[in-house]
């Protein structure tokens, strides 16, 4: 179930379309804009943490929720780019999203650097999966596939204990094949 799972969330429509260059500017523009809360909410999910982290994970917590609000600046720039309003109301998928963080909130450490590691690394296959030299949206792909964001998702890695929570894995990678459908609808 769970491979099944990681290839809906990573080989998903949205992505072939980001990649084939059929994407409708209205459904990338309304993914942008979506994307923009939960990227939001993802940096208050994990400030919170940062926190509580044992001393060895907090360096790589650290370096992504800096990384996060340099990327809440680079949504800003894409979002004028594109004439996108980022202030939006969130949709049922990113509402869902954020009732999952706080979920993740809630879990024990172990748990929550588990769901972490899987909404980055499902990010990273993800936006890999949409690679394209003929894309007009290769700036997109090329910035969730950097090098250093690839170095975090494996740091991450390090401390996440997928094994075990199985559930977290499921639950995270379900909540992403609902906002790349939010996207397409």
């Amino acid at each position: 179930m769970l491979d099944a799972l990681w290839t809906a969330a990573t080989r998903h429509p949205f992505l072939d379309a980001v990649r084939d260059c059929t994407i409708a500017d209205t459904d990338f523009n309304r993914w942008l804009a979506q994307d923009a809360l939960f990227v939001a909410d993802l940096l208050t999910f994990q400030a919170r943490l940062l926190a509580r982290a044992p001393r060895p994970a907090q360096g790589v917590l650290a370096g992504g929720s800096v990384a996060l609000v340099d990327e809440l600046d680079w949504f800003e720039v894409q979002a004028t780019r594109r004439d996108v309003e980022l202030e939006q109301q969130a949709l049922p998928a990113t509402l869902a999203y954020r009732e999952l963080l706080l979920r993740l909130d809630a879990m024990p450490v172990d748990g929550a650097l588990t769901g972490l590691w899987v909404i980055e690394k499902v990010y990273l296959l993800a936006w890999s999966s949409a690679a394209s030299d003929s894309s007009p949206l290769r700036e997109f792909v090329e910035h969730w596939t950097a090098p250093g964001f690839a170095a975090y998702v494996d740091a991450l890695g390090e401390l996440a204990t997928p094994e075990g929570h199985d559930d977290v894995v499921a639950e995270v990678l379900t909540h992403e094949v609902a906002f790349w459908d939010m996207a397409l609808t």
